[in-house]
């Protein structure tokens, strides 16, 4: 049995999209906090703040459904990709487009570079392109090794910025150098990729496949725990994405079944079931911090739920209990000094 006891507590839920989200992300800290964007079905993406969830900004300009963003490492840029056959990048700060890329079929994922000067792209085609940001009229570079007809439905660059990976409908996870040109390791799963996490210190894969969730060696590409979530599965959906907290204590999931659940990272056993979402979910991350993490899904919501222990909880509760309490003596404090 875990001894990991989590508290519950309602989510906050960010409004503002119209349909379904396909997908969110938290940045790592930049000089302006924390944020969290998300790409949805209503031809958006939104960029929120990452510590109260407030909206910052609109990308607005796709003519299809928007299945993923990116903001770049200082959170400068943003690329989206979309339904309308095109990748775009825009000015992160003054929501302005400041380029597209057409592709020739439905685009699902892009990712750029740690030193931002590539972006990578892949969807429908089962065809990685990677555009030079310091030359971006010039062609891309292509990479092809998925199955023809199956769409590549997540791409990550490593921190090495030669080297990237690619997963999707074909049941594979492929580790591309771009140096040489070609894949150089793969591997594969029992279902459909839908979600591959790096952890913020580079060591450590999550990869949501089919119905399970599993753990790997972000160097060695050795398997560490595999977890199978099959109550997750339902309306066709299995496992479509999880997120592993920042002191391995926890990790999160959501798929078919409407509900978002949190695991313990040693045993797999289930800590909290998070219900509120009314559909399924399509994306769940934790915050660069630990202390919160954010789902996505069908009903077109995010919702930030709070990741605190039981003793943690308590303790926060009492403290702000205690600071309340205090409030009003300090006014009267006050008024009588202002009296005398």
């Amino acid at each position: 049995m875990s001894s990991l006891i989590l508290q519950a507590s309602a989510p906050l839920i960010c409004p503002g999209h119209s349909r379904p989200i396909a997908g969110i992300e938290f940045t790592n800290e930049t000089e302006d906090g924390v944020f969290l964007l998300s790409a949805c079905h209503d031809k958006t993406a939104m960029i929120r703040s990452g510590e109260t969830g407030d909206w910052i900004g609109t990308f607005e300009g796709h003519k299809g459904a928007v299945w993923g963003a990116a903001l770049n490492p200082d959170a400068t840029k943003c690329a989206t990709v979309s339904g309308d056959f095109s990748a775009k990048v825009w000015d992160a700060l003054t929501g302005d487009e400041l380029l597209e890329f057409k592709h020739k079929h439905i685009v699902r994922a892009a990712d750029w570079s740690s030193d931002s000067r590539q972006l990578l792209t892949g969807g429908k085609e089962a065809k990685l392109r990677i555009f030079d940001m310091n030359q971006p009229n010039s062609e891309p570079y292509i990479l092809n090794g998925h199955e023809a007809g199956k769409a590549i439905k997540v791409v990550r660059w490593l921190p090495e910025p030669s080297l990237f990976l690619s997963a999707g409908d074909d049941k594979t996870l492929r580790l591309w150098d771009v140096r040489a040109k070609a894949e150089a390791a793969q591997l594969t799963f029992g279902g459909t990729v839908n979600s591959v996490e790096l952890s913020r210190d580079a060591k450590t894969l999550t990869i949501a496949a089919g119905t399970e969730v599993s753990f790997w060696d972000a160097r060695s590409y050795q398997c560490l725990k595999r977890f199978n979530l099959g109550v997750v599965e339902a309306n066709g959906y299995g496992v479509n994405s999880a997120s592993l907290h920042p002191d391995r204590k926890a990790f999160v999931a959501g798929g078919g079944n409407f509900w978002v659940y949190v695991h313990d990272y040693e045993t797999g056993e289930e800590l909290l079931c998070n219900k509120g979402h009314h559909g399924p979910v399509y994306g769940t991350r934790f915050a660069p911090d630990g202390k919160t993490y954010a789902s996505g899904g069908d009903d077109g919501t995010i919702r930030i739920w709070t990741f605190a222990e039981q003793g943690e909880a308590q303790a926060a509760a009492e403290a702000a209990a205690d600071e309340q309490a205090a409030e009003p003596a300090d006014a009267s404090a006050t008024a009588s000094g202002g009296d005398s």
